[in-house]
């Protein structure tokens, strides 16, 4: 369980300085809610944004050199914003669950003499009371530093004042992140708990094509990127639990258009297919013939009703593909499906007013450039007069269609 309650991004890209949410170095704004979407004209970092989580899961995967040269990010010199200095920032407050103190991590990244981009400082710190200071449970610094053992403890940045089992760390690749060193050790729990958080994201990059193939490979639990394992995904819900599953597919059906039963079939190999019925038509067609948007919209459909669900999941423009009358009830199931609770967070960027006008303020972010050229974000809510006319029974799609905001 967990969900970002914050996130401070630092010369990456257009994103010179934004803030979005609470973040340890500004706890007076309000937190981020369980649904997070970005808009704004084409061009205003809305990309750029998600490549931000889409980068800092390259870098527990690999290392930050090689998050800096994938997906065609060019390397460090190309995605450090022009003109900022020396070093890309992020932070990170993150809570576990509502009876738990909030996690702070920070995570600095420079190059070195050769202009090799490396891990130059790396920090995660809890308030461990209700008042004072938070404790630093790890701290690294050009590879070296400390961590602390168990779920207590750490050491006061501004005392020196040390509770719990304080451990020196030196790491012989700086380019690793030391939460996925230290992470993979039991007696770091707290280390080990948020780690196991970031891995859980999913960035969705979903490809209507990809997810037409067969699959050859054995039953997953989860859609990768790409969507490409959408059968492999439907054979293992039928497996773990087919009664549980046909309800899903009967729930889903329901909400895709012109569909009127969705069907698992086994064929003869043991691998499975899904056959959609369409109304008019008496013979049922597999995915490999359906349609991109009916693809789509199973898709993220099944990803809602994942059993044990990625806590942070990222969609990109969801519209794209979709007839636009769809995308005001996928908004509203994606908001119902996430709730209130600490198991899943939503963050979708998109140009739809029509898939905006399901939300609130409070959960619309808009990221405009500033007279320098880079990105700058702020919420729905704080425009003027956004918040009146809103509980005067206008919606937020339409306020931005007719630029009151954004």
């Amino acid at each position: 369980m967990g969900k970002i309650l914050g996130i401070k991004i630092q010369n990456y890209g257009s994103l010179k300085d934004i803030t979005m949410g609470q973040v340890f170095s500004d706890r007076e704004n309000t937190p981020l809610g369980n649904i997070v979407a970005i808009i704004g004209p084409s061009g205003n970092g809305k990309s750029t944004l998600a490549d931000v989580f889409g980068f800092i899961s390259d870098c527990l995967a690999t290392d930050v050199e090689t998050a800096c040269d994938s997906n065609n990010r060019g390397g460090f010199e190309q995605i450090i914003s022009q003109g900022s200095g020396k070093t890309i920032h992020f932070e990170l407050y993150y809570r576990e669950t509502s009876n738990t103190r909030p996690i702070t991590y920070e995570l600095t990244i420079a190059a070195d003499k050769s202009g090799r981009p490396y891990v130059k400082e790396e920090r995660l710190r809890q308030r461990v009371k209700k008042r004072g200071w938070p404790l630093s449970f790890l701290y690294l610094s050009e590879g070296k530093g400390f961590a602390f053992e168990g779920s207590k403890g750490g050491e006061n940045e501004e005392t020196g004042q040390v509770e719990g089992i304080k451990i020196p760390v030196e790491l012989n690749d700086n380019r690793k992140l030391g939460i996925v060193t230290l992470g993979a050790m039991k007696q770091y729990s707290r280390i080990e708990q948020f780690l196991s958080f970031l891995k859980s994201w999913y960035l969705c990059y979903f490809s209507p094509d990809n997810a037409r193939q067969i699959q050859t490979a054995a039953p997953a639990p989860y859609l990768n990127r790409t969507g490409s394992n959408l059968n492999n995904v439907a054979q293992y819900m039928y497996r773990e639990n087919p009664g549980e599953f046909r309800k899903i597919l009967n729930e889903i059906q329901s909400k895709i258009p012109n569909i009127s039963k969705i069907e698992p079939l086994r064929l003869s190999n043991g691998q499975m297919v899904l056959e959609f019925f369409q109304d008019g038509f008496t013979e049922p067609f597999f995915s490999s013939r359906m349609s991109d948007g009916t693809l789509k919209l199973f898709a993220y459909y099944l990803l809602l009703h994942e059993k044990n669900p990625r806590q942070l999941v990222f969609i990109e423009e969801p519209e794209n593909g979709l007839y636009h009358h769809y995308l005001s009830d996928l908004a509203s199931e994606m908001a119902k499906n996430v709730g209130n609770g600490y198991s899943k967070q939503l963050f979708v960027t998109t140009h739809s007013p029509f898939f905006v006008n399901a939300l609130n303020p409070e959960q619309v972010w808009v990221l405009e450039k500033d007279s320098e050229g880079f990105s700058k974000a702020k919420r729905a809510s704080e425009y003027r007069f956004v918040t009146e006319l809103i509980s005067e029974g206008a919606s937020v799609g339409d306020l931005w269609y007719s630029k009151y905001f954004g």
